[in-house]
């Protein structure tokens, strides 16, 4: 039942995304869904299906493992490929999310000062 939730939410946002974008076109039919998807990518219409999917594997992937799973599993590849830990411990300082996940995320990638 978990998997058809996660799976209806990860089709879900980029509909509405595209039902949005559609709206503000002011035009209908086929003209205003390929209008929608020209404004959403670079590229035009193909850029618009691209992000479209990829905002469809970003809300699976966080319906799956969650935001702070996510962000630690972020943080900590980009440490392995070698960014600075002050550049990083900086980007999360600055990132909008609750102080108590900051503290998690810098915990986990070895941040040594405090916000």
């Amino acid at each position: 039942m978990d998997e058809f939730f996660r799976k209806g939410a990860s089709i879900g946002l980029p509909f509405i995304i595209l039902l949005i974008t559609m709206a503000s076109t002011g035009l209908a039919g086929a003209a205003a869904i390929t209008a929608a998807l020209a404004m959403l990518g670079p590229g035009g219409m193909v850029g618009g299906v691209i992000l479209l999917g990829m905002v469809g594997l970003a809300t699976d992937m966080l319906s799956k493992y969650g935001l702070q799973a996510l962000l630690i599993g972020i943080y900590q590849q980009r440490r392995s490929n070698g960014e600075s830990l002050e550049k990083l411990c900086n980007e999360i300082k600055n990132l909008p999310i609750s102080r108590e996940l900051k503290l998690v995320i810098r915990n986990e990638i070895g941040c040594q000062r405090s916000l």
